[in-house]
């Protein structure tokens, strides 16, 4: 069996017995009073570090989940994929790696369940309402800030009307106070993704780093009044009080809509080249 598949093994057998990060102190508890039902089993799980412990800590929220399967495509070989899986198999591979470097890591998912606990009005025929939509995304953000993490890491993958369409974007928020801080983590996750994609022999179109205006959820009106990424936006009063809180950087490295990047996502040499960008950035970016 390959090292990376038995990380991945290791990885997934932890999640099982670590510690939520709801089983907090009561002064923790007292500051972020989250009921533990808000979250799902397998949902906001802490790792700590397997070598040495730098007492930093990254917050990977792998998107989607539960009955939101993401942005789907086909591979070149016909095969269905969706983006939800995909996006937990990075951030397992990423947890491997900042672990092993030190850091302690926090999942927002390790499994196919959603984070936030369904709570009645959340489903309509299969699927998200707005509320249920806005209440899973908000479980997200709750979470990052248990963590008390110190930078937040989105994995999204893009899909499009095109299937031409192709390339890796990372988003940022300029209307955070830490903005710059913003701008340098996201510079860094696209700069270290795309090559680490190249050394893996992918060459992936550069689409850049982008604020997140406008790249939100625009199903809802609150959501289009809003017009930010949930992970990475401002507080906005009535629509979102609970932000993250620390520099945030979302990306989506490739595009399921478009059948040889849908088999890169698929892969899992594509996965960890993804992966080890993420962990080199994110160590980049917490060293200076």
């Amino acid at each position: 069996m390959a090292r990376a598949a038995k990380a991945r093994i290791a990885l997934a057998t932890a999640a099982a017995s670590a510690v939520a990060l709801l089983a907090c102190t009561p002064a923790q508890a007292a500051s972020h009073p989250v009921a533990p039902s808000r979250f799902e089993p397998g949902s906001c799980i802490l790792f700590t570090p397997t070598a040495g412990n730098r007492h930093l800590r990254v917050f990977i929220d792998a998107g989607h989940g539960g009955i939101d399967p993401g942005g789907t495509g086909t591979t070149l070989a016909g095969k269905a994929v969706s983006e939800a899986p995909l996006n937990v198999l990075v951030a397992r591979d990423a947890a491997v790696l900042l672990r092993r470097r030190g850091f302690s890591v926090v999942l927002s998912r390790t499994g196919p369940n959603p984070v936030a606990r369904p709570q009645p009005g959340d489903f309509s025929g299969g699927l998200y309402t707005v509320l249920g939509e806005r209440r899973e995304l908000v479980a997200r953000n709750l979470c990052a800030d248990l963590s008390h993490a110190n930078i937040v890491l989105g994995i999204d993958e893009d899909a499009a009307a095109s299937p031409q369409a192709a390339g890796s974007v990372t988003l940022y928020d300029a209307q955070r106070p830490y903005h710059a801080a913003n701008l340098r983590l996201a510079t860094l996750v696209q700069r270290d993704v795309l090559a680490s994609l190249a050394a893996s022999g992918h060459s992936v179109p550069n689409l850049g780093v982008h604020n997140d205006v406008g790249y939100g959820d625009l199903a809802s009106a609150g959501a289009q009044a809003y017009g930010h990424l949930t992970l990475l936006g401002p507080p906005k009063r009535g629509y979102l009080r609970t932000p993250t809180r620390v520099p945030a950087a979302l990306i989506e490295p490739l595009f399921l809509t478009n059948a040889p990047e849908a088999t890169l996502a698929d892969s899992a040499a594509g996965q960890e080249a993804i992966a080890r960008g993420l962990a080199h950035a994110a160590e980049q970016f917490l060293d200076r």
